[in-house]
């Protein structure tokens, strides 16, 4: 398939996904643009199986995002944004992912090495891992009925607070990383294996062993190391400010009234958007390096 007709089959899928998610509230005007952007590249450059990963994470946000939603009502205020994601939220989510996809693409065309090809794949689908695993710990981990810790201290905090963790959270956050690992598997099975069913054999039976507990256990190892250290980000250089007005801490830098308030901890330019966008990028050079490891 040329790379032109790709990318006009991920725009019309996006665009697609985009609009229902926006019909449904879980995108701003500006998010489907963003996601928009983000699938037609990945797509476009990556191919069907880093496209369809991209697709479980979207439906998979948006479906937990309305999950329980008014027990989670109060907690969202604390975010830098809610339930729906704008256009940045959009490219920190999907940014890496999109370079990685391009890296797929520019070592199947100029540079035919199978290690690079590889690197890329996996780091694609590692970036996509972590995004998937953060999300679904912060929709769910919201929800535990202990109280979580701070992950570099332990120290007990708030529910809502940039870089606290809870075993739900962690085991939810290993859940949605080996869910997109299980999702890139059921693509290369539908693009690699479906068109030639006569070739199931033991030999091929071993083979799919093989690469399933490759691909799943990557997704989930680099999809949780990802999610923990956006966790460490979190509790460390990320901006967070205290609003004297609502009495709490916030990554957002105005009260509920709009007025300005101070910053307590954390690096100014360093908001959620680039905690998400540096973690995800871990998370996938941490599956590419996986899977040049295990080679």
């Amino acid at each position: 398939m040329s790379l032109s007709v790709s990318l006009f089959i991920g725009l019309v899928l996006s665009t697609l996904i985009g609009f229902v998610a926006y019909r449904r509230g879980s995108l701003t005007k500006s998010g489907v643009l963003g996601a928009i952007l983000t699938g037609t590249l990945i797509f476009g450059f990556g191919g069907f199986v880093p496209g369809l990963a991209l697709v479980a994470f979207f439906v998979s946000s948006a479906f937990l995002s309305k999950f329980r939603a008014r027990s989670k009502q109060e907690v969202n205020e604390k975010f830098q944004k809610g339930s729906r994601r704008d256009f940045g939220q959009a490219l920190a989510n999907g940014g890496w992912a999109t370079l990685m996809a391009v890296g797929i693409w520019y070592a199947e065309t100029f540079a035919p090495d199978a290690r690079g090809f590889l690197f890329f794949s996996y780091a694609c689908i590692g970036a996509i891992a972590a995004v998937t695993a953060d999300t679904w710990a912060t929709e769910i981990g919201v929800l535990s009925k202990t109280m979580p810790r701070l992950i570099t201290t332990g120290r007990i905090v708030p529910i809502g607070t940039s870089g606290g963790v809870t075993l739900l959270g962690t085991v939810t956050a290993l859940f949605g990383a080996m869910f997109i690992g299980g999702v890139t598997l059921g693509g290369i099975m539908i693009k690699e294996f479906v068109p030639q069913p006569g070739m199931f054999d033991a030999a091929f039976a071993l083979d799919l062993l093989a690469v399933s507990s490759r691909v799943v256990g990557i997704a989930a190892v680099s999809g949780l190391a990802g999610a923990l250290f956006d966790s460490v980000l979190g509790a460390t250089v990320q901006a967070i400010y205290f609003s004297e007005y609502d009495e709490r801490q916030t990554e957002k830098n105005v009260d509920s009234q709009g007025n300005p308030i101070r910053r307590v901890r954390g690096v100014s330019w360093i908001d959620n958007d680039v905690v998400n966008l540096v973690s995800s990028a871990f998370g996938g050079l941490a599956a590419g390096g996986l899977a040049l490891w295990t080679i």
